[in-house]
């Protein structure tokens, strides 16, 4: 990343998010970006048009649409990541890009790794719990 926030999407990416992206505030520090067209079904996830929207879909709103800003990026992929969202999240240099699906998540390396080392450390455990659920 550059002093200025600029960062290049990888190419891998750019046939989903075309040269418009969606980046938010997600969970865990770190940013999300989709593209516009998945914007819509990536919030729909929390609470359904035809449902009370009751505090806790409130809050998951506020929490993410509150920091949404919609960005072009160059014929290269590139953009700037806005500064209030590097801030929130901690992303000083170094960074990294995962594809998860519909989305993909922005992190700062050392956020990242930290972050990586937990789940490893906790998957057995949450394996099994959610194993149990589903036989319950």
């Amino acid at each position: 990343m550059s002093l200025k926030g600029r960062v290049a999407l990888p190419s891998k990416f750019r046939k989903d998010t075309g040269n418009k992206i969606i980046i938010a505030r997600w969970y865990e520090n770190c940013l999300v970006i989709v593209g516009p067209s998945q914007w819509s079904g990536l919030i729909g996830r929390f609470a359904r048009q035809d449902e009370v929207v009751v505090r806790p879909i409130r809050s998951v709103e506020r929490y993410i649409l509150s920091t949404a800003f919609e960005v072009e990026t160059d014929n290269q992929g590139r953009f700037v990541v806005p500064p209030m969202l590097r801030e929130m999240v901690g992303i000083k240099n170094e960074i990294i890009f995962l594809g998860l699906g519909e989305r993909i998540e922005l992190w700062d390396l050392a956020t990242w790794l930290k972050e990586e080392k937990k789940v490893e450390d906790e998957a057995d455990a949450v394996l099994e719990e959610i194993s149990q659920k589903r036989r319950n």
